[in-house]
């Protein structure tokens, strides 16, 4: 039998998505992670990122050409406001509305909200409530 630690803290390395019109997304993503306190982390030619989000256009190398399809990400927020406040600037900046905040009956205290981006990707942000903030150390065994 072998044993296996997993990291909690961390799941994702990246994600890229390939977007037709980079000026709106980057409106958009800049307006929502403002809010979330995620600071943009750079931009070039054809291309933006922030934390592990990496959004191009087609026509850039690792893009190969191809638009991504539709994805749904969820972003953490703080507290309820800022769950408010996500879908507030997401509207403001070229969002769609897609679920105005609110309890979700995921678990209790599952508050969230949801829009799509201008790629009609399913953005989120939620709040877990006091009794879900703390992840546990998992052990794995095969």
């Amino acid at each position: 039998m072998e044993t296996n630690e997993l990291h909690r803290g961390r799941l994702i390395d990246h994600i890229q998505l390939v977007v037709r019109d980079l000026e709106a997304s980057q409106s958009f993503y800049e307006a929502v992670f403002g809010v979330l306190g995620v600071p943009m982390g750079g931009a070039g030619d054809g291309y933006f990122w922030a934390d592990e989000l990496f959004v191009s256009t087609a026509g850039s190398e690792a893009a190969q050409g191809q638009l991504t399809g539709r994805h749904h990400l969820a972003f953490q927020a703080k507290d309820r406001a800022t769950v408010d406040a996500f879908h507030q600037a997401a509207l403001a900046h070229g969002g769609k509305d897609n679920g105005a905040p609110g309890e979700r009956p995921y678990h209790p205290g599952y508050y969230a909200a949801f829009v799509l981006d201008p790629d009609g990707n399913n953005i989120e942000a939620v709040y877990h409530g006091e009794a879900k903030r703390s992840a546990p150390s998992v052990k794995v065994t095969f």
